[in-house]
């Protein structure tokens, strides 16, 4: 039974029955652990440990598959909010049992989603996405996911998207490192000047380089520590050799928008993101 209980949290803590049978684990044996309270049965096609992740058990025991943003975290996708949890549905499934707040998609995947799995493909993902998440945010999964190089272009680009998909896909760039570059990028776009994500300047990434001179570096939660003080020695670097810098903070770029965004024009302004 012991080894039944380590097989099961070897596959996560949720495991379909099906799986078990795969692996030689016969319906008695599986009855004899649910019976003794080793594992738990979700439903008749799904059993647990105890202790398992909430939202797999929950996925099972609705009959669903975590989607949209909700996968995304799974996959390790950058993700603006965690608030509101996502599945999905077959397209005509009947009523779903599910917690009042949480958001049943519908929609019919770009690739079928295997009966055994409860957190969606990745491709799936960046699908679901681009109907649901307003466009910064989704365009963030979308480049998060080519960063990691879970999926590429090419490939997205041969899947039956939506128009705000396509959309999507004709914007999304493998070289935006977080969430925070994505909206910098999209947000100064009117300007009219080259915005050069991930720029390689002194042996060192900078986050967005603008025009020739100007360094803006978006600070997220790891700028800590040793981390910081490497930042600040490149950041010594950047001025004695001639760049500009501007480096704003996570709660800067999401709540106070206006501010960065008049720092960077005033830059331009100056001239300052041009090589003298």
């Amino acid at each position: 039974m012991d080894e039944l209980v380590v097989r099961v949290r070897s596959r996560g803590g949720v495991v379909a029955s099906a799986v078990l049978h795969r692996d030689g684990v016969s319906a008695g044996t599986i009855a004899a652990a649910v019976s003794a309270g080793a594992l738990v049965r979700l439903r008749r096609r799904w059993v647990a440990v105890p202790d398992a992740d909430p939202f797999l058990a929950a996925a099972a025991r609705a009959g669903v598959t975590l989607a949209c943003s909700t996968a995304a975290v799974r996959h390790g996708l950058w993700v603006l909010s965690t608030g509101a949890i996502h599945v999905a549905a077959p397209p005509h499934a009947g009523r779903i049992s599910v917690a009042s707040e949480t958001r049943v998609h519908r929609c019919r995947p770009l690739v079928p989603r295997h009966p055994e799995h409860l957190v969606d493909d990745v491709v799936n993902v960046l699908g679901v996405v681009s109907g649901c998440l307003p466009d910064e945010q989704a365009l963030a999964v979308w480049n998060s996911a080519l960063n990691k190089k879970l999926v590429t272009l090419e490939e997205m680009r041969r899947y039956p998207l939506t128009s705000r998909g396509l959309d999507l896909a004709a914007r999304a760039t493998p070289l935006a490192d977080s969430g925070l570059e994505t909206f910098l990028i999209e947000r100064l776009r009117w300007l009219g000047v080259r915005l050069t994500a991930q720029a390689w300047i002194l042996e060192h990434r900078v986050d967005l380089l603008i025009g020739e001179r100007l360094v803006v570096q978006a600070d997220g939660g790891h700028h800590v520590g040793s981390q910081r003080e490497a930042d600040v020695r490149h950041d010594t670097l950047l001025a004695l050799n001639g760049y500009h810098m501007i480096r704003v903070g996570y709660h800067q770029l999401i709540g106070d928008w206006p501010s960065v965004q008049q720092a960077i024009m005033s830059a331009i302004a100056q001239g300052l993101h041009r090589a003298r």
